[in-house]
């Protein structure tokens, strides 16, 4: 393979995991729920203290649900199939309840900052 044929698919490759790992890193500071069946999943994340927080829900079920935290001050109907994203100012130590307003019964959840 001549010199610059291999320059040229070294810059390609390096350029590719560059765009990979920047994709990765965005994604990293997302924490992922999920609402399926009128549960939330996981049921408990644990984030550092005293940092932002943004987290994604998403709304795999057909139906609205609204994601709800009276300890987060936060409100948010998410309709079915969609996704929200909300983002938390820096948190005490503690653990703070969260649910979906719709199913308080099976839709419960918990944020643990430490």
């Amino acid at each position: 393979m001549p010199d610059t044929l291999r320059t040229a698919v070294a810059s390609i490759a390096i350029s590719g995991a560059l765009v990979v790992a920047s994709a990765g890193l965005a994604q990293a500071d997302e924490i992922a729920l999920t609402i399926k069946d009128h549960r939330i999943s996981p049921a408990e994340i644990h984030v550092p203290a005293k940092q932002d927080v943004t987290l994604r829900v998403t709304n795999a079920d057909p139906t609205p649900e609204e994601f709800e935290s009276d300890d987060l001050d936060v409100e948010k109907v998410i309709a079915g199939g969609e996704s929200a994203v909300i983002h938390l100012s820096p948190l005490d130590p503690g653990r703070y309840e969260f649910y979906g307003e719709y199913h308080e019964d099976t839709a419960k959840g918990a944020l643990v900052a430490e």
